[in-house]
């Protein structure tokens, strides 16, 4: 086995249909801030063989605008885009190939709902246990639905998982939840 040099997740890319609305529902639900924008819409667009061909798009295809976010608290970025081409699809659901959602860690997760809500997302169901191997007396998760209709999920675990007692590592979120957790075996 080889070493790599890959060392975690530096953004996600979302294609989103009005990157304004997009940016407002990421500020609203999670205090999410404009770092900087690669393509400005007055700019744009964006687009022809070298684009398509890099991003594996059908001819015609255009890049509108480009905007990286950032969350609070570090971790990933989220890098915004708004396209114009031949072909849209709808967000892709759980059940679809591909990236399916999207996972962000709420220490409050009842707050993050009822923020993500009032910034128009939908809720899916009712907050629920972690199952299995995720499992803890306060470990919960629920999905929702953004504005632009891609999956998202909140999950919260300040409670030790079991999975952790046996584990040589810990998540690639090594979330700073509950000081008074348990660290995760390191064995």
């Amino acid at each position: 086995m080889t070493a790599t040099s890959v060392r975690g997740i530096d953004h996600i890319g979302v294609t989103v249909p009005d990157l304004e609305t997009a940016t407002l529902f990421l500020a609203r639900a999670f205090g999410a801030e404009v770092l900087y924008d690669t393509l400005r819409r007055q700019d744009g667009p964006n687009g022809g063989p070298d684009v398509e061909r890099r991003l594996g798009v059908p001819a015609g295809t255009q890049q509108l605008a480009i905007r990286m976010l950032a969350l609070p608290g570090g971790g990933p970025g989220i890098e915004l885009f708004e396209f114009q081409g031949p072909r849209r699809e709808p967000p892709v659901l759980p059940c679809d190939f591909g990236w399916q959602h999207v996972a962000l860690y709420a220490d409050d997760l009842d707050a993050a709902v009822r923020d993500c809500v009032a910034a128009g997302a939908t809720l899916l169901a009712e907050a629920q246990p972690l199952p299995g191997p995720e499992a803890g007396e306060h470990n919960r998760f629920a999905y929702l639905r953004t504005p632009w209709g891609s999956t998202l999920q909140l999950l919260t675990y300040p409670d030790p998982q079991p999975w952790e007692r046996t584990a040589s590592r810990r998540s690639a979120g090594a979330w700073p939840t509950d000081p008074a957790r348990p660290a995760a075996a390191t064995g």
